[in-house]
């Protein structure tokens, strides 16, 4: 062993009998900073022997400090020294990015190449939304991470995987993507402008895209993509126009509802296993019932870009928060609400009160062309 790296054990040993987190700082600086300055030159034996080192002066510091701001700092610190390091010790960089705090966590996460698929893949099934907004961002990602990613459904990381070229998604990543541009006109952009989109969902895509979004892919398409965007909004518009032309049936449903109800057997529960199955008539009609408002009222909620406003009827009938959250899916012939919407809705949902709903529900009543589609 050189003298240099006698010293920095001695160092080490020093920190560690002291217990001092300024020692255990200092000592964590100088470590790193001479496994930078030797990176590159390094056998795995020593990077292993760094990796150990660093083990014991992370461990001393979360021992005797985890609660203070320094440690935190000095370990993102650490993780920026590490991040592009090709020789990092791998078990230190896994440590880190594994960190709860972001900060600490972010470096690797965004840069280091010692991440395997794997780590990333566990990282993405277990951390919070800000770790997995920094794997998006890596220049390189392997269709098993982004399914990982998106399986999650936080709109965030799906459109910053869009924006990333770098990052491979499979057809079922991109479906799940589809579904949730359905309500996202910036994710719809990012997503239709894709080159390695396949052609079947970028038609579905388009024809649930409102003409402001066309018009934004157009002018935003690659110029290989240009004609075949344009072509598929055409087709789109014309598949668009032919289903308006068909109005949802609610004629059958509406004799269903007005049996069940007739035999005392609507009620939450069966709401909730028509919207669970996506039966999108029976839940309208449903819904329509129990809270005493019209189907065109209830039709028109559903149909909304916006999440919120059939959270008023869903109050008025008095459903609780996981039939709510069945309700919002089942807008949607495909995916689900996605995490941070639904936090969102849920804390509307508990702060909009009963009476409130059903004075808007009355007014919107009210305003309805066709009041009459009230179940009698």
């Amino acid at each position: 062993m050189s003298d240099t790296y006698r010293s920095i054990a001695d160092e080490v040993e020093a920190a560690v009998a002291a217990g001092s987190p300024d020692k255990c700082f200092e000592t964590l600086k100088s470590v790193a900073g001479l496994l930078s300055a030797s990176a590159g030159s390094l056998s795995e034996e020593q990077v292993a022997l760094f990796g150990d080192v660093l083990d014991r002066l992370i461990n001393t510091i979360e021992l005797r400090s985890l609660a203070e701001i320094g440690a935190r700092i000095a370990l993102a610190e650490l993780s920026k020294q590490l991040a592009p390091m090709g020789q990092a010790p791998t078990s230190v960089v896994r440590r880190l990015a594994r960190n709860d705090d972001i900060s600490v966590a972010e470096p690797v996460l965004i840069e280091s190449a010692r991440l395997s698929p794997e780590d990333l893949v566990e990282i993405a099934r277990n951390k919070s939304e800000q770790h997995l907004l920094a794997i998006s961002g890596r220049w390189w990602l392997k269709e098993v991470v982004t399914d990982a990613l998106l399986a999650r459904r936080y709109r965030s990381v799906s459109r910053r995987l869009m924006r990333n070229p770098g990052a491979r998604v499979s057809p079922a990543g991109f479906a799940i993507v589809v579904s949730q541009a359905e309500t996202d006109p910036e994710l719809a952009v990012e997503t239709g402008i894709r080159v390695d989109l396949p052609a079947e969902l970028r038609n579905q895509l388009l024809r649930s895209a409102t003409e402001a979004v066309r018009t934004r892919l157009l002018s935003r398409a690659p110029a290989d993509l240009f004609e075949g965007i344009r072509k598929a909004i055409s087709a789109a518009s014309k598949s668009v126009d032919r289903q308006m032309s068909k109005m949802h049936d609610f004629e059958s449903a509406m004799l269903l509802i007005g049996r069940l109800k007739v035999e005392d057997r609507l009620n939450e529960a069966v709401l909730g296993d028509f919207a669970r199955q996506r039966r999108y008539e029976e839940t309208v009609t449903a819904l329509t019932e129990l809270s005493q408002s019209n189907v065109e009222v209830v039709r028109s909620l559903m149909q909304s870009l916006r999440s919120d406003g059939i959270l008023v009827p869903c109050k008025v009938a008095d459903l609780g928060w996981q039939t709510v959250i069945s309700v919002l899916d089942c807008r949607f012939a495909t995916g689900a609400t996605a995490p941070d919407e639904l936090a969102k809705l849920k804390r509307q949902f508990a702060d909009l009160s009963a009476a409130d709903a059903r004075r808007l529900l009355r007014l919107w009543t009210v305003r309805s062309p066709s009041p009459t589609s009230k179940l009698n």
